[in-house]
């Protein structure tokens, strides 16, 4: 997604939300559903999970790669933790991932 500004400058490549899934409560096939409908339109797709809907969003990875897109790829993993502070000033962390599915065009 390279675009190119009337004065012939190419302008930096943007990433957009279009190809995020963010996994909450429902159950994995939900999010199944959800990834294999967005590589209808891109190669790429991140999952995207915090605290206890990490193992879901796992879950909907593995049975994606597995069943449904078998050509699909794990791209890369990142984790990460945040610090969250509630109204009455008690912080607490919640662990985060990333999972980058890619798939060739044209299946």
């Amino acid at each position: 997604m390279v675009e190119e500004t009337r004065e012939g400058k190419v302008a930096e490549e943007r990433r957009t939300d279009e190809n995020v899934i963010y996994v909450g409560n429902k159950p994995p096939m939900s999010y199944v559903l959800a990834v294999v409908t967005q590589f209808s339109d891109s190669t790429e797709v991140v999952i995207k999970a915090r605290g206890r809907a990490i193992s879901t969003a796992v879950d909907a990875a593995e049975i994606t790669r597995n069943r449904f897109a078998t050509d699909a790829k794990i791209k890369e993993i990142k984790i990460g933790t945040e610090s969250l502070t509630n109204e009455e000033g008690r912080s607490s962390n919640v662990s985060s991932i990333e999972i980058y599915l890619t798939k060739k065009k044209g299946k």
